[in-house]
């Protein structure tokens, strides 16, 4: 494994007033390059990993690391430069045209004071191709619908022109083709332009199907990391979701199709 982007360390979290942690005891590995999958039910503590890999939150024990060192030592804005985030919930709060919005994405790079230059359009116009919102440029985002302003996010993310992509739920509300145009942009940024990828969903197989690694999480603690062929079981993946599912294979990849209660035992493949 080579240089890490980012590392969790018997890491431990608790919000205030909850019984149990979010976190517990959680360790992983990002390698620089990869594309990495972190999954699990609604509920088993994905996004508040994800929170303290990224230093929004800090750990009641253990430690995290970004960048080979720990993320509590980053100044938000120097993290920022490096990690464009598009985030599982954001309303539009402004009154702002999609190509403004995407532009909020330079503000690591410009400050708040100064103009965007010529390279800072370019990245703006780049980033609205790449997640197919070009044509929304000049569109009010009060008026998108839920998948466009999805893009549009993305869009602000890739403006940045990070090193590493997050993507927390982003393809909530995306149609088919936009769902699979965001996880194919992601592996792309990883594969054809040297960034590091993180997406955190729920949707296991579609996942699947683009990432090097994935990490399995439920009840805030980390059940396995791997190449999806690896630890991706039939049993794991029941034992994960608590409902029987039968387990194909797509090009190598397995697969899992929900199975009515009646048709559990009723798998075809061993």
């Amino acid at each position: 494994m080579g240089e890490l982007i980012f590392e969790a360390r018997g890491a431990s979290y608790r919000y205030a007033g909850a019984a149990t942690e979010a976190v517990s005891r959680a360790s992983l590995a990002v390698p620089r390059g990869e594309l990495v999958g972190i999954v699990g039910p609604n509920g088993s503590g994905k996004t508040t990993l994800l929170r303290l890999l990224l230093g929004a939150l800090t750990p009641t024990a253990g430690e995290m690391r970004a960048f080979g060192q720990p993320v509590a030592t980053w100044k938000r804005r120097a993290l920022a430069r490096r990690i464009g985030v598009v985030v599982q919930r954001e309303e539009p709060t402004f009154p702002l045209r999609v190509r403004e919005t995407v532009a909020l994405g330079r503000y690591p790079h410009v400050g708040a004071m100064r103009a965007l230059g010529a390279a800072d359009h370019a990245a703006v116009a780049t980033a609205l191709a790449r997640a197919d919102a070009t044509a929304l440029a000049d569109r009010w985002t009060a008026t998108l619908s839920g998948g466009e302003w999805q893009r549009v996010r993305l869009a602000r993310a890739l403006a940045q022109e990070p090193e590493v992509l997050v993507l927390d739920e982003a393809t909530a509300n995306l149609d088919l083709r936009h769902e699979m145009e965001a996880f194919e942009l992601a592996a792309e940024m990883v594969r054809a332009h040297g960034l590091t990828g993180v997406l955190v969903t729920h949707h296991v197989n579609l996942v699947a199907r683009f990432v090097d690694r994935l990490v399995i999480i439920d009840r805030g603690e980390v059940l396995a990391m791997g190449p999806p062929a690896v630890v991706l079981t039939r049993e794991a993946v029941e034992r994960l979701f608590a409902w029987p599912v039968d387990l194909v294979h797509w090009r190598g990849v397995p697969q899992f199709v929900p199975l009515r209660r009646a048709e559990r035992g009723a798998s075809q493949e061993p």
